[in-house]
C-alpha cells in the first residue's frame, strides 16, 4: 500500500490489491444489509404484522434456496467455463431483486418469496468470494486477509445499522431500507464487474467433474466434522441477526416500557459492530500463535460468555442497558475470533483445484444454521417469558459440545498432515 504513511503501511496487512478492493465493495453491500439485517424482524412482526415463529419460519427459507445456491455457487466457481467472477455478479444481480421484493411485502407467500431470494443471493455470493480471497494469499497472510474482508463487512453492516437506525427512527419507514439495500447490491455488481479479474485454476482443474469433485469433498472426514461444528457457529451466529433484536425489543425492559426502541437498537448494535472493526485485525494476529480449531475453541468460549450475559440482561431488575451494552460487546469478539479461522481453515483443507467446492461445503453450514436458527429462536420467543430467558442458557450450555467436537478435529486435521 505505497500511497499509505509507511508506519501505517507496515501495520497492515501486505496484500494483494484485489483483495482491498474485494473489501471495498463488500463495505459497499454490506452497508445496504446494515439497513435491514436487524431491522426486518421487527418491521415484520410489529408493523406488518406477522408471528414471531412465521418470521422466523420465513427467514429461516432463505436456507432452501441458499442449499442450492451454495452447491451451485461452489461448481460454477470452480469450472473454468464459468468462474469466480461470473458467480459473484450472478449473486449480486439476484440479491438486488430479493431486496425489491421485500420491499413490497405485504403478504406471507411474498415474504417467503423474498426470502427464498435472499438465501439463492448468498448461497452463490459466499463460495466465490470466500475463493478468491483464498486464491490471492499465501497461507502466511491468508487469516489477516480473510480479517480484512470481514473488517470490510463489518464497517459496512455497522454504516448500515447506524443511518437504518436513525432513518427509522425519523420516518418510520422501514420500506425504504429495502430499496437502500437493493442499490447496494447494483453498486457491488458495478466494482467486481470493473475491478477483479477472474481467476484461471490450473489445468488439472477442468479434468474433475462438478460430481467427482463434490465426492471427494463428501468423502473427507475432517471436511464433514468442520461442517457439524461450523453448523453450530453459523446457528449461534443467525441468533444475532433474527433472535436477539426481536428479544431486546419486546422482552427486556427499559425503564418505565417493555423493550428498547429502535433508535437504541440501532446504538446496540452499532457498538456491537465497533467492537468487531476494533478488534478484526487484533484478534487475528493473536490467534496466529493457535492452530485453527484451537482458535475456533477460544471463539466457543466468548460465545458462552455472551450467551449468559443475554440471560442476565432479561433477568436483572436494574441496568438492563448496562448488561446489553456488555453482552453486543462480547458477541462482537465472538464474531472475529470466529469467521477468519474457519475460512482461513477449509482453505487448507481444500486441494486448490476444489476450493470452490469445499467452500460451497462451509457456506451450506450457514445455510444450515440459519434454517435451524430463526425458526428455533423466534419459537423460544413465542413461548413463556420464562421460557425465553432461559433459552440463552440453554445455549451457553451448548458450548460444552462445540468445544468436545473442535478437540476432535484438532486431532484428526493435524494428525492428518503429520502423516502426509
Amino acid at each position: 500500500m505505497k500511497f499509505l504513511p509507511q508506519q501505517l503501511s507496515s501495520w497492515l496487512p501486505q496484500l494483494d490489491p484485489q483483495v482491498w478492493i474485494l473489501g471495498f465493495g463488500r463495505f459497499l453491500s454490506e452497508i445496504g444489509t446494515g439497513f435491514t439485517l436487524f431491522y426486518a424482524p421487527i418491521f415484520f412482526v410489529n408493523q406488518v404484522g406477522f408471528s414471531a415463529t412465521a418470521v422466523g419460519f420465513a427467514l429461516g427459507s432463505a436456507s432452501i434456496s441458499g442449499i442450492f445456491g451454495r452447491i451451485l455457487g461452489g461448481s460454477l466457481s470452480d469450472s473454468p467455463k464459468w468462474g469466480r467472477r461470473r458467480t459473484l455478479l450472478l449473486s449480486a444481480a439476484v440479491a438486488a431483486i430479493a431486496s425489491l421484493v421485500l420491499a413490497t411485502t405485504v403478504t406471507f407467500p411474498i415474504l417467503i418469496l423474498g426470502n427464498l431470494l435472499v438465501g439463492l443471493g448468498q448461497g452463490l455470493y459466499w463460495p466465490a468470494t470466500e475463493a478468491v480471497v483464498a486464491d490471492l494469499t499465501t497461507p502466511a497472510n491468508r487469516r489477516e486477509a480473510y480479517a480484512l474482508t470481514r473488517l470490510a463487512d463489518n464497517l459496512g453492516l455497522g454504516t448500515g445499522i447506524v443511518f437504518g437506525g436513525a432513518l427509522v427512527g425519523a420516518t418510520g419507514a422501514y420500506r425504504a431500507l429495502f430499496l437502500i439495500d437493493s442499490t447496494s447490491f447494483r453498486v457491488f455488481f458495478v466494482v467486481i464487474y470493473l475491478a477483479i479479474k477472474d481467476y484461471q485454476p490450473q489445468a488439472s482443474v477442468s479434468e474433475l467433474s462438478a460430481k467427482s469433485s463434490w465426492a471427494i469433498a463428501l468423502s473427507d472426514r475432517r471436511l464433514l466434522v468442520y461442517v457439524l461444528v461450523n453448523i453450530i457457529f453459523t446457528t449461534y451466529t443467525s441468533q444475532l441477526h433474527s433472535t436477539l433484536p426481536l428479544y431486546l425489543r419486546n422482552f427486556v425492559a427499559s425503564g418505565a416500557t417493555q423493550g428498547f426502541t429502535e433508535s437504541i437498537l440501532s446504538v446496540l448494535f452499532a457498538w456491537h459492530m465497533a467492537i468487531a472493526i476494533l478488534f478484526q485485525l487484533p484478534i487475528a494476529r493473536i490467534l496466529k500463535h493457535f492452530t485453527h480449531p484451537h482458535a475456533l475453541i477460544v471463539s466457543a468460549l466468548i460465545w458462552a460468555v455472551g450467551f449468559i450475559c443475554v440471560w442476565f440482561t432479561g433477568i436483572t431488575p436494574v441496568n438492563h442497558l448496562f448488561w446489553a451494552v456488555v453482552s453486543l460487546g462480547i458477541f462482537g469478539l465472538a464474531i472475529v475470533s470466529y469467521t477468519p479461522s474457519a475460512a482461513a481453515l477449509v482453505t487448507e483443507l481444500a486441494p486448490e483445484s476444489q476450493r470452490g467446492v469445499y467452500f460451497s461445503m462451509s457456506s451450506l453450514c450457514w445455510a444450515a444454521g440459519y434454517f435451524i436458527g430463526p425458526p428455533l429462536g423466534g419459537w423460544a420467543l413465542d413461548q413463556s417469558p420464562v421460557f425465553a430467558y432461559n433459552y440463552w442458557l440453554g445455549l451457553a450450555a451448548s458450548v460444552l459440545l462445540t468445544i468436545a467436537i473442535l478437540y476432535y478435529l484438532n486431532q484428526i486435521v493435524y494428525q492428518g498432515f503429520q502423516k502426509k
